[in-house]
This record gives structure tokens, sequence and C-alpha cells, in this order.
């Protein structure tokens, strides 16, 4: 749809020169200039653009006016397609983000996986036995100890 936008108002902006001339788009553009900002929200703990707030240029009442209309459809379409791009570039980042925050903890489940629970399972493995070594050397004092006190 954004793709559209542009296309739309560059056909009116020929058609618009092609009737005024070369230098009635700069003649009836006004002074005053768009304003954008960003909202930014957070999503599962991370900071991500989630809105666009958009002011049209204000036209002064001592500024002229497109002097065709085509002109004037080509500024509407030109605002239109303005006002797409911040919209699409805010979902697009706000995608990239939240997608490369959902990465970090497949990342982080592999690395468990493949080194930390291994290596934790070898040193329970190796307490254990040093555990059961234990327990078998007191059980072997305690029958010595037993043979030794009744004899």
């Amino acid at each position: 749809m954004w793709r559209k936008r542009p296309a739309e108002a560059e056909t009116w902006l020929v058609r618009g020169v092609l009737l005024g001339g070369e230098s009635a788009p700069l003649r009836s553009a006004p002074a005053d200039r768009a304003r954008v900002g960003v909202r930014w929200a957070v999503l599962m703990g991370m900071r991500h653009p989630a809105a666009v707030d958009w002011t049209d240029p204000v036209r002064g009442a001592a500024e002229p006016t497109p002097p065709n209309t085509a002109l004037a459809h080509a500024e509407t379409a030109y605002r239109a397609a303005l006002r797409a791009a911040p919209v699409l570039a805010v979902h697009g980042t706000a995608a990239d983000l939240l997608a490369a925050e959902s990465a970090r903890p497949r990342q982080r489940v592999r690395a468990l996986c493949r080194h930390w629970i291994p290596r934790l399972r070898d040193e329970l493995a190796a307490l254990e036995l040093a555990l059961e070594e234990s327990e078998h050397e007191e059980a072997v004092r305690r029958r010595w100890a037993a043979t030794r006190g009744g004899g």
C-alpha cells in the first residue's frame, strides 16, 4: 500500500508541473513543515516504538494555494505518503526489535542445554558418587567398630 502512494503523488506532480510550469510546486508549497512524533511502549519488558503522532503542515492565509487541481491532488497524495512512511517505519522497527528479543531466550536455552546442564549433571554425578563412597566408608567403620567393641 505504501509503495503505491508515492507513485500516485508523482503522477499528480508531473501533471501539475505540465499545467503550471516547473516552479509551480515551489511557489505553492506551505512554509510550515510536517511534524512527526513517535510514542514508545513496553511489551514483554522491551521498549519499542508503538505509534506515530502526525501534524500536517499548515498553510498560512497569505500563502498561495496550488495554481491547479493536479498540484492540489499531488499535495494530498504526498501528505498521505508521508503519513504512511513513519507508520511503516514504526511497525517495521517494532517487529525487528520484538523478533530480536524473542530470539534471545532461544539462545539462552540452547546455551543451557549444550553447556550448563551437561556440566551440572557431571558435577552432580561426581558428588553423588562421592556421597555414596562416603556412606559406604561410614558403614564399613560402623561394622568394624561393632566387631571391635563386641570382641
